[in-house]
């Protein structure tokens, strides 16, 4: 009879329990071998313990990302594609970005001296705010972002230096509590953009940007200098909510204002002759 037409009710026989000549197993009925591994803990305790895990992942996923993702959206709100789209604004903001062994400006912070220069030629802005550090004598970012300005043709009176802006945070709450600044155009490579952008708008500064380029000779560099941006903007981010006060807030000064005032005055007494 072929295998198909077996009567499936009627159990196959059974060998007789008895030990094969090559049988060498001591196992008792209903106990494991010796030395076979033991299965893990229940499974509803595996699950519990991944679920944990998973949740304690994304939680901490959150916890980073969420804050990294507020800055970077809300600053790229207020980004502009170009200098010839940029809204008038009475204070361009530069923000240093190192200087060479010369003392001159870094390429970088040449790109955004640049920018600047072409928004006061354009009519945009007025006023060019130059924020960098000047923590020891040899080294003075501002003064030599003043100089270039001035050799390019920017009258030396349209440029005011902040001698203190340490950090793009420091810079922008400088620039409102001490400078006085409530609406800016804001001038950095364009990986750093957004983060200025939401930093200054936390500080309390109606402002909008354009960002340069971010071209390298040393690509190594320029592909730190975007990684570096995530951890700087959860810094930016803990700097927003708790209120971070600047490493020298200083007192207020007016050198801003009163190019505007003037400027205005000016424009008034033009108008009305």
């Amino acid at each position: 009879m072929s295998e198909q037409g077996t009567d499936r009710a009627t159990p196959p026989e059974t060998a007789p329990d008895v030990a094969g000549p090559n049988d060498t197993s001591t196992e008792s009925p209903g106990r494991p071998a010796a030395g076979r591994a033991r299965r893990p803990g229940p499974s509803w305790l595996r699950g519990r313990r991944g679920r944990a895990a998973l949740i304690g992942a994304a939680a901490l996923v959150l916890v980073v990302a969420a804050p990294v993702a507020w800055v970077q959206v809300s600053g790229q709100l207020r980004v502009h594609p170009g200098v010839e789209d940029v809204p008038a604004r009475p204070v361009a903001l530069v923000l240093g970005a190192g200087l060479r062994p010369d003392g001159t400006p870094s390429t970088y912070l040449t790109r955004r001296l640049d920018a600047a220069r072409e928004l006061y030629e354009r009519g945009t802005i007025e006023v060019i705010l130059v924020s960098g550090d000047n923590s020891s004598e040899d080294y003075d970012e501002p003064t030599a972002m003043l100089d270039w300005l001035v050799t390019h043709g920017v009258p030396a009176e349209r440029v005011v230096r902040d001698f203190a802006g340490f950090d793009t945070h420091d810079t922008c709450v400088r620039a409102r509590e001490v400078f006085g600044v409530t609406e800016a155009v804001v001038l950095t490579q364009d990986y750093h953009l957004p983060r200025a952008l939401f930093s200054c708008a936390q500080a309390g500064i109606d402002a909008v940007g354009v960002g340069v380029s971010a071209e390298s000779v040393e690509p190594a560099k320029a592909v730190m200098y975007r990684v570096r941006e995530a951890p700087a903007s959860l810094k930016a981010a803990w700097d927003a909510v708790t209120g971070r006060e600047p490493v020298h807030l200083g007192t207020r000064e007016t050198a801003v204002t009163d190019v505007l005032d003037s400027l205005s005055a000016a424009t008034a007494g033009a108008a009305s002759s």
